[in-house]
C-alpha cells in the first residue's frame, strides 16, 4: 500500500507497483460447477454464496505478489446502476446485458432508483456474504458504477442516444440528470458499508485507496465530438470526480483519444487507465507516445503488458507514474519484481 499511496501521489519508492493479472482476466473453475444446477443464469449470478466460494476457490493456495490484491467485488454486469433504476438485465456466462427501456420520452416515468429494487438488495447480498468470509482472506470492493451517459445509453440504446444528440439534445439532458441523481448517493453508500468493516476503496481495478476512490468513465464518448463530450458528460465527470479523493479514469481505446487533453487538464484526476484495444490496436509499443504524454502531465499511467512486451517496454519508457498489470506465471514473479526495483532504482539515483 505504500508503494500505491506514492503512486497516487505521483512518486515512486523504489519501482512501479504491480499487478500481476490481466483486466478483465477471470477464473475458469469450472469444477465447482459440478453436481449444481439452476434454473437458469440469472438464479446462479443471484446465488450469493456460491459467487463468494467461486471467488475463495479461485484464489485458494495463490502467492499474492507486488502489488497483486485478492479483492471480491460484487458483480452483476456492467450495467447495473442502470438496473438499479428498473432497467432489466439478461445474464450470460461472464457478463450481462441492459434491455433497452426508454422507447419513447414517455417511458423515462418508469424510471426510478429504489433501494427495494432487486439488483440494489442482490448487490447488498454479495456484499453481506463477502463481508462475513473475508477477514485475514481477501479485500471486498463495491461494485461497478456507471452514470451519465453511458447510463442514459444503457437505457435508451447507444445507436439512439447518437440519433438524439442531434435531434433531441435536450432529452439527453433530461436522461443524463435522472442518472446522476443517484449516483453519489449510491457511491456513498457503499463506500459506507465497506468503510464500517474496516476495507478500503476498492473496485474492479483491483487497486485499493485510503480514501474514496472512483474509476471515472463513458465508453459512449468514443463515438462524440470534443463538443459533445464537453458539452453532455464533462460536467458530470468534474462532480464525480470532485466528490472521490482518489481517482482513475479509464481512457477505452483510440477514439477516447480526442477527449484526452481535456481530462488531463482536471487535477483531481491522478492516474488514467490506458486500455489501447486488440488486433491493428496491439502491441502496446505503438501507444508509447500516448503514454508519455499522459507521464507528462503528470497523471498516473496504468498499462496492461504482454509477458514478452516487458524487456522493450522498459528499455523504452521511464518508470515514473506508471503501474504495470502483467499476466506472468507465480513462479517467474519474483524474478519480474526484482528486474522492476532495478529499473525503478537506476531511475531515482
Amino acid at each position: 500500500m505504500q508503494r500505491i499511496d506514492a503512486w497516487f501521489a505521483h512518486d515512486m519508492l523504489d519501482r512501479p507497483p504491480v499487478r500481476f493479472a490481466e483486466h478483465n482476466a477471470d477464473f475458469a473453475g469450472t469444477h465447482l460447477l459440478a453436481g449444481r444446477t439452476w434454473p437458469d443464469l440469472r438464479t446462479r449470478w443471484f446465488d450469493a454464496e456460491f459467487q463468494v466460494d467461486y471467488f475463495i476457490e479461485s484464489i485458494r493456495g495463490r502467492t499474492f505478489h507486488g502489488e497483486t490484491f485478492p479483492v471480491f467485488w460484487p458483480n452483476l454486469g456492467p450495467n447495473v446502476y442502470a438496473a438499479f433504476h428498473g432497467a432489466e438485465l439478461d445474464f450470460g456466462e461472464v457478463t450481462s446485458w441492459v434491455r433497452h427501456c426508454v422507447h419513447e420520452p414517455a417511458d423515462m416515468g418508469n424510471l426510478k432508483f429504489s433501494r427495494d429494487n432487486v439488483y440494489f438488495r442482490k448487490i447488498g447480498e454479495l456484499t453481506r456474504v463477502a463481508l462475513q468470509q473475508c477477514t485475514g482472506r481477501f479485500m471486498v470492493g463495491y461494485t461497478d458504477l456507471h452514470g451519465s451517459l453511458d447510463c442514459a445509453a444503457d437505457w435508451r440504446n447507444p445507436q439512439q442516444l447518437c440519433l438524439d444528440l442531434a435531434d433531441d439534445p435536450a432529452l439527453v439532458h433530461q436522461l443524463v440528470n435522472l442518472a446522476n441523481e443517484n449516483f453519489r448517493p449510491v457511491f456513498d453508500h457503499y463506500d459506507a458499508v465497506l468503510k464500517a468493516h474496516g476495507q478500503m476503496s476498492v473496485t474492479w481495478m483491483g487497486i485499493p485507496a485510503r480514501g474514496k476512490m472512483h474509476v471515472s468513465s463513458c465508453d459512449f464518448t468514443n463515438m462524440v465530438s470534443p463538443q459533445v463530450f464537453d458539452e453532455f458528460y464533462l460536467p458530470t465527470l468534474l462532480a464525480e470526480v470532485q466528490h472521490m479523493t482518489h481517482n482513475v479514469f479509464h481512457l477505452d481505446g483510440k477514439g477516447m483519444l480526442r477527449h484526452l487533453d481535456r481530462i488531463l487538464a482536471i487535477p483531481e484526476i491522478q492516474a488514467i487507465q490506458w486500455v489501447h484495444g486488440v488486433g491493428e490496436d496491439a502491441p502496446i509499443l505503438q501507444w508509447l507516445p500516448v503514454i508519455r504524454k499522459i507521464q507528462a502531465a503528470g497523471k498516473g499511467v496504468i498499462v496492461d503488458l504482454q509477458l514478452h512486451e516487458l524487456e522493450p517496454f522498459i528499455a523504452a519508457m521511464k518508470p515514473d507514474g506508471l503501474y504495470l498489470c502483467l499476466a506472468a506465471p507465480e513462479a517467474t514473479q519474483p524474478d519480474i519484481l526484482k528486474r522492476l526495483q532495478r529499473w525503478g532504482r537506476g531511475m531515482i539515483r
